[in-house]
């Protein structure tokens, strides 16, 4: 029995001799067969065997890209309003609880009266020397055409337009009486430059529209501008000059002013720039 033990014994300790000697013999040819691949250079060897053998490091996780929180876009600045423009005031209409001035309206030297531009109560000049001079002129040239005209009303104060303008509205009311005749402080005839002219011997035609159709009107509407009068009051101009149509009443503004007054076919108003 301690035979057979011993055999035993001695049979185990060779098995192990011979497995280390078979491990060593299966290394070693590995290690000869590595450094072969790697043309027997040991530090190059070496640095493989590290590189098989490392671990490779997780790569690290890209920073999330920082999502944009959309912001409300900026209100654009509202500009400023520009103030409006004020309207022109109605040339056809007085303005209310209006006032009479104490000095006349000039404007670039022309004098001017209109509902939107009265008179003073005490401007009384009378009539205009110059005035008169020119329509005697015009009246001298006419009547080498065979036509005699007549100025039968030129200047006229505060007082008598009061008269006149009182007695229209008796007759025909305010509203239409405003169309053909001024208020007091208001007409052209109180600056003593305005003429209501008519032909002599045609006297139905005076202060009406017929006037126009004459041939003393026409006449006139064609050569007055030559002596510094205009037609105050065209056909058509009712809402710039403020009154209806008058192919009688021509206002003596010298005769620069009257020249491009008709060259151009405006009015007063529009001459001024008003």
């Amino acid at each position: 029995m301690k035979f057979m033990e011993k055999l035993k014994q001695k049979d185990k300790k060779f098995y192990i001799k011979w497995m280390v000697i078979s491990v060593s013999a299966i290394m070693a040819a590995l290690a000869a067969a590595w450094f072969y691949i790697h043309d027997w250079d040991v530090e190059q060897s070496m640095k493989a065997l590290a590189e098989a053998v490392s671990v490779e490091e997780p790569a690290t996780e890209a920073p999330k890209e920082e999502i944009a929180v959309p912001t409300e876009p900026e209100e654009p600045e509202t500009p400023e309003e520009e103030p409006a423009a004020e309207e022109a005031p109605d040339a056809t209409v007085y303005p209310e609880n209006s006032v009479l001035p104490t000095e006349p309206t000039l404007i670039n030297g022309v004098l001017l009266a209109n509902k939107q531009h009265p008179l003073p109560e005490t401007y009384a000049p009378g009539e205009v020397p110059e005035a008169r001079t020119a329509f005697e002129a015009m009246k001298a040239a006419a009547a080498k055409e065979g036509l005699n005209l007549s100025a039968f009303s030129t200047y006229r104060d505060f007082a008598r337009q009061k008269q006149l303008y009182e007695g229209y509205v008796a007759k025909d009311g305010q509203q239409a009486a405003d169309r053909y005749s001024a208020r007091p402080g208001y007409s052209e005839h109180q600056t003593g430059l305005a003429f209501d002219i008519g032909e002599a011997g045609q006297e139905q035609h005076w202060a009406s529209a017929s006037f126009g159709d004459t041939a003393g009107g026409k006449w006139l509407a064609a050569n007055a501008h030559e002596y510094g009068f205009i037609l105050r009051y065209p056909e058509g101009s009712e809402q710039i000059t403020g009154y209806m149509h008058e192919s009688w009443h021509f206002r003596y503004v010298g005769k620069e002013v009257a020249a491009e007054v008709y060259e151009k076919g405006i009015t007063l108003e529009e001459y001024l720039g008003i």
